[in-house]
């Protein structure tokens, strides 16, 4: 039988420098929580949430090889290079942010009391989690959008910001559930409602560019985008203002942390992780805003 079409398997998806790091990434993955549940062992929300992480990326790497590697994504009713390039950037954050915690709460120096098996299993967990950030920090690398080359948004500066601005809001919501006392003014609880605000948004924004329907919409999706940029820099300046100023201006709160406050159930340090992000995200909306003038979103790719 003559065939008619192309080869059935793209080995391109193997062979290629992103294909070769998206196999990393599956085999330092699966290395790594294969560890920590046989011997390195995990506990507590940390130790779940770096579970989670490593399991997680895992599942859509072995999914994304899988889809590409068949051709099975043309069936998917996605803009495959968006989710792609969205998912590689969520999974750099997330690998980093695992890579860092679970040493930190689980690696000791001495074998006491959980035996020197135990910390060499974890030791080699941690460094396999090290490796797995840097393949899905090469991904992005690799496929970040280069000047003048047409490609998916969220490939581009300003589309993987927005992967970074949702998952630095998330840090912040993290730290005001831990007894951050936001309620305590309505000023503070103005800030909340930005910082949920613009999650919503951007979250929305990477949703309609990964599912690939912002050409259905009856408004300029483009031009939102860089007006919603606009506003959210706008939002964040003014939490980046008030938040501090009811926090830790001494009319308000305390602008030193108490002494008798418990490690780690402190009011003021959420306080105090809130206002520092606050301030980053206020940079990455600006840099975004400043990127989002020279991009041309292409929604089929």
């Amino acid at each position: 039988m003559e065939s008619t079409g192309g080869p059935y398997l793209n080995t391109a998806a193997l062979t290629s420098p992103v294909g070769i790091a998206r196999l990393l990434q599956m085999t330092f993955g699966c290395t790594t929580f294969s560890l920590v549940a046989h011997q390195g062992g995990f506990s507590a929300a940390y130790g779940t949430f770096c579970m989670f992480v490593w399991t997680f990326c895992f599942a859509i790497t072995v999914f994304i090889i899988t889809c590409e590697f068949t051709h099975l994504h043309s069936c998917l009713s996605l803009s495959w290079g968006n989710f792609t390039a969205a998912f590689a950037m969520l999974a750099t954050l997330m690998s980093i942010t695992a890579a860092v915690i679970y040493p930190l709460y689980f690696v000791q120096v001495g074998c006491y009391p959980i035996g020197c098996e135990v910390r060499d299993f974890r030791i080699a967990a941690s460094v396999f989690a090290g490796l797995l950030f840097v393949t899905y920090a090469t991904e992005v690398f690799l496929t970040r959008a280069k000047p003048g080359q047409v490609t998916s948004y969220m490939a581009t500066i300003s589309g993987l910001l927005k992967i970074v601005q949702a998952f630095v809001a998330c840090i912040i919501f993290g730290a005001l559930v831990n007894d951050s006392q936001y309620g305590k003014y309505v000023a503070t609880q103005w800030c909340v409602a930005v910082y949920s605000f613009c999650f919503v948004v951007t979250v929305v924004v990477v949703a309609f560019s990964v599912t690939g329907k912002t050409a259905l919409l009856w408004f300029p999706f483009e031009r939102s985008v860089v007006i919603y940029t606009f506003g959210a820099v706008l939002l964040y300046t003014s939490a980046a203002v008030i938040w501090p100023v009811f926090c830790f201006d001494s009319k308000y709160g305390s602008p030193r942390r108490p002494g008798l406050c418990a490690k780690g159930k402190c009011p003021w340090d959420s306080q105090l992780v809130i206002a520092i992000f606050t301030y980053v995200n206020l940079l990455l909306y600006v840099l975004d805003l400043a990127y989002s003038q020279r991009i041309r979103f292409v929604s089929h790719l």
